[in-house]
C-alpha cells in the first residue's frame, strides 16, 4: 500500500513536472522565434541576435544533415515533453503546430516551411547588413574622434 501511494505521488510530480516543461519550452521557444525575427531592430540586441539566428540556422543546416533539414533541438525537447504528456502525430515543425493551434487551419508543412526559411533567411541577412552598419559607424566615429 505504502509502495503504491509512493508510486502514485511520484508520477503526480512527474506529470507536474511535464506540465511546467511543456509551458517552459511553449514560452521560451516563441521568444526565440521572435527574437530571430526582431532582434535586428534594436542596435543594443544586434550582435546577440546575430549569434542566435546563426545558432538557428547551423541547426538547420548543420544539425539537419543527420537529423533532417530544419533540425531544431527545442523542438525536439518539446515534442519529447508533449509525447510524455499523451500527445501524438505531432508536426516536424513547431511553427506549424502553433500556426494550426492559433488559426484552426491546418497549414501544409511545405508551405509552413517554406515561409520560415524566407522569414528566418531574411532576418539573418538583415542582420549581418545592420550589425556591418554598426561596425563601420562605429568606424567612422573612432577616425572622427581622432581628428578632433
Amino acid at each position: 500500500m505504502v509502495y503504491e501511494e509512493e508510486l502514485k505521488s511520484n508520477r503526480l510530480k512527474r506529470c507536474a513536472m511535464y506540465h511546467f516543461l511543456d509551458h517552459f519550452f511553449l514560452v521560451f521557444h516563441t521568444l526565440i522565434v521572435l527574437f530571430n525575427l526582431t532582434g535586428w531592430i534594436s542596435a543594443k540586441t544586434r550582435r546577440l541576435h546575430l549569434i542566435i539566428i546563426g545558432t538557428t540556422l547551423c541547426s538547420w543546416f548543420l544539425l539537419g544533415i543527420w537529423y533532417g533539414w530544419g533540425y531544431c533541438p527545442c523542438t525536439d525537447w518539446h515534442w519529447e515533453v508533449k509525447r510524455a504528456l499523451g500527445e501524438r502525430d505531432l508536426p516536424a515543425s513547431y511553427v506549424k503546430y502553433y500556426l494550426d493551434r492559433l488559426t484552426g487551419i491546418d497549414w501544409r508543412p511545405r508551405v509552413v516551411d517554406i515561409i520560415v526559411l524566407i522569414f528566418g533567411l531574411g532576418a539573418f541577412i538583415v542582420s549581418i547588413v545592420s550589425n556591418l552598419q554598426d561596425v563601420r559607424k562605429k568606424k567612422k566615429e573612432s577616425r572622427n574622434r581622432g581628428n578632433e
